[in-house]
């Protein structure tokens, strides 16, 4: 497997909001969690920042993750976005800003929201950028631009019913990380009864296995927890060794189930 930028795995905080993301963020760091993922849609950045401030870990121990909703994608919004993030969290410096969605329907340029992302990496505002929900086309239209080539990760949608192998496998072969959030499609992964199965031979549940497979295809995993014991169970999966053949019998569970799919959404590769 490659080097990671991104830490493997991290802490997403998808729907988590006030006491509950404080408690979530706190529980995680203890556990030795240092890539935190979060939003300006989630409504959680001050919150986390309260909970990474009351941590008392330096601040370079971190890896903290936003992302720029797609209604602020005019250049002087995108860069007052982050700007406001900063300001929520509470920190100097961001580690990696991501465009939540493409531009629907285009409205605003990709040259143009890039371009304003990569001057904010050059501001030192964030030490890297990235895209999330970006398809195959829209990847390589986006490393053709300018500030293209500073993108470091697609953010998408990866679990065992939703194994995105095209996407995947482009964005690796440019170089670029996936990212892959709701890993456990929501607690889909726990009804499996092939993951059930591969789970008992491994003492181990349906969710680690799901997390396992990802990470066996070399892509970052932010599973969300609000519960210690979860997030412990978490860090544990990485250290699951799956066969070729339990490889090959999750990779048949992929029927295309996707759980985030707006109405705003590209047209998905598959």
């Amino acid at each position: 497997m490659r080097d990671h930028i991104l830490p493997q795995p991290g802490l997403g905080t998808y729907r988590l909001k006030e006491q509950a993301v404080i408690d979530s963020v706190t529980s995680a760091l203890e556990l030795g969690y240092r890539h935190l993922d979060s939003a300006k849609m989630y409504g959680n950045e001050t919150a986390v920042g309260k909970a990474i401030q009351q941590s008392g870990l330096d601040r370079s121990e971190l890896f903290l993750t936003t992302k720029i909703w797609w209604d602020q994608l005019e250049p002087e919004a995108l860069t007052a976005s982050v700007e406001q993030s900063l300001e929520n969290f509470g920190v100097e410096w961001l580690d990696l800003v991501l465009i939540h969605w493409p531009s629907p329907d285009a409205q605003v340029p990709m040259a143009d929201y890039l371009e304003a992302l990569a001057q904010c990496r050059r501001r030192g505002l964030t030490r890297h950028i990235g895209v999330s929900n970006f398809t195959i086309a829209q990847i390589d239209e986006a490393l053709a631009l300018p500030g293209g080539d500073q993108i470091i990760t697609n953010q998408i949608e990866v679990h065992p019913f939703l194994a995105n192998r095209q996407l995947v496998e482009h964005c690796q072969a440019k170089g670029i990380e996936v990212t892959a959030y709701m890993p456990l499609a929501v607690g889909r992964v726990m009804e499996d009864a092939t993951l059930k199965r591969i789970a008992d031979a491994h003492d181990a549940t349906p969710a680690q296995i799901a997390l396992a497979w990802i990470v066996a295809r070399d892509i970052i995993v932010i599973p969300s927890s609000t519960k210690a014991e979860h997030q412990k169970a978490n860090l544990a999966a990485l250290d699951i060794r799956l066969s070729d053949e339990e490889m090959r019998e999750i990779d048949g569970l992929d029927r295309g189930e996707r759980v985030a799919n707006p109405d705003f959404a590209p047209v998905w590769d598959q």
